[in-house]
């Protein structure tokens, strides 16, 4: 499973806010397109066991903001 935390949102269209989470197992959470289809190859990484590059090191976490100017701050992260 991925869990994946809003950290910040800006969105123009009110769908987040800070704190907001989902839980990813097979089905797509409720997020807007855009965002999802630049999350999307990350998250599948972390289902299939990867880990990612994150800051000086690895991780099994991502941090991603939105594709519109960057509105919506993402973290995700592989959870048990």
């Amino acid at each position: 499973m991925v869990k994946l935390t809003i950290i910040e949102s800006k969105c123009r269209c009110g769908y987040f806010k800070p704190g907001d989470q989902f839980i990813v197992e097979d089905l797509c959470p409720p997020i807007c397109h855009e965002l999802w289809n630049s999350i999307y190859p990350f998250v599948y990484a972390l289902q299939n066991g990867a880990v990612l590059d994150y800051g000086n090191g690895k991780a099994p976490m991502f941090d991603m903001k939105c594709p519109d100017r960057g509105k919506v701050h993402i973290h995700g992260e592989k959870v048990d």
